[in-house]
């Protein structure tokens, strides 16, 4: 099993390495059509990033 802070911390290299977050409000994420599914909607913000995270962990 990846702990929880490896999968967020994998999860930011994506977002980072995709230029998701979001450019006028720098804690929001912008979801693309790998991430829309797991987040379960368009944007999201880093604060919300670790309970959706956990949901797909338990």
């Amino acid at each position: 099993p990846v702990a929880r802070t490896q999968v967020i911390k994998k999860l930011w290299d994506y977002i980072k390495a995709n230029g998701l977050q979001d450019a006028a409000n720098k804690r929001a994420i912008n979801a693309d059509d790998k991430l829309k599914p797991v987040f379960g909607k368009d944007q999201v913000t880093m604060f919300e990033l670790a309970g959706i995270v956990g949901r797909h962990l338990s």
